[in-house]
């Protein structure tokens, strides 16, 4: 399983490190809606494993609404776009025939967790690499819960005696969690050797550690989901892994604060 999970991670790289590279924002804002498309899919056959169809044609409406306001319209007009989206889904379960009563508001959480969490994150790699040394701060941002997985899944395996959290992720040791937040600090200084200019040595190790952390929050948070919607994986298109939502649950948490950091801590 060990392979698997290298030959697939690597598979995944030699598609997107060149697209990075080469392809500029436009490959970027090409690619990230086509994997946001995928994990609502994924989403859709966990949240609404017996209405996937219908539930994944709304939450692919209500994310797009999201996402294109926050990269296409302003981030100051998201609010408004999650109005439109709260008072529109709420009619649609509303309005719906057929709808259980006592399913209702578990079903409009449903939708509206799915576009928060999937359309609203994952515009912040977009919005990345529009930056200033954007190029940069997407590679900082993959290198952080990429590396700190690679970590903590040695680590665990080494030395892992200690669970996180057995409820929801009985793997997960507290010896894992470190040799991923060290990795994770690794992975940024890595990134960071190609631009020693764009970041102090203190302001590295902040972001790897805390956000490192936060990508681990990321992937318990998915897990918890996981669990609550009683499945394994979120899906099958990437061998070892499971699904694209596994993969991206820790990036979609470390973006925003990536994000944050670069424009007000650091102005």
């Amino acid at each position: 399983m060990t392979i698997v999970r290298l030959l697939a991670a690597a598979v995944g790289l030699l598609v997107i490190v060149p697209a990075l590279i080469w392809g500029g924002e436009l490959a970027v804002e090409l690619i990230v809606p086509i994997a946001g498309l995928i994990c609502l899919g994924e989403y859709a056959a966990m949240a609404f494993p017996e209405d996937r169809r219908v539930a994944f044609s709304w939450l692919a409406v209500g994310s797009a609404l999201v996402y294109g306001t926050a990269l296409y319209v302003g981030l100051h007009w998201v609010a408004m776009a999650l109005a439109l989206v709260v008072m529109a889904t709420m009619a649609f379960v509303a309005l719906r025939p057929g709808e259980s009563l006592q399913g209702a508001a578990d079903r409009m959480s449903r939708y509206l967790l799915g576009i928060g969490w999937i359309g609203g994150l994952l515009v912040y790699l977009p919005l990345l690499r529009r930056l200033d040394q954007g190029i940069l701060w997407v590679f900082l941002l993959l290198a952080i819960p990429w590396a700190g997985d690679t970590g903590a899944y040695f680590a665990g395996r080494a030395f892992g005696r200690h669970p996180m959290s057995p409820r929801v992720s009985p793997k997960k040791t507290w010896e894992g969690f470190a040799g991923g937040i060290t990795l994770s600090v690794v992975g940024v200084f890595i990134v960071r050797a190609a631009s020693p200019s764009s970041f102090g040595v203190l302001d590295g190790l902040f972001l790897g550690i805390i956000l490192g952390a936060v990508a681990v929050v990321g992937d318990l948070s998915e897990s918890l989901l996981k669990r609550s919607y009683d499945v394994k994986d979120s899906g099958w298109i990437m061998p070892g892994h499971g699904g694209l939502l596994d993969r991206v649950d820790s990036l979609l948490f470390v973006g925003p604060l990536l994000y944050l950091y670069l424009t007000v801590v650091r102005g």
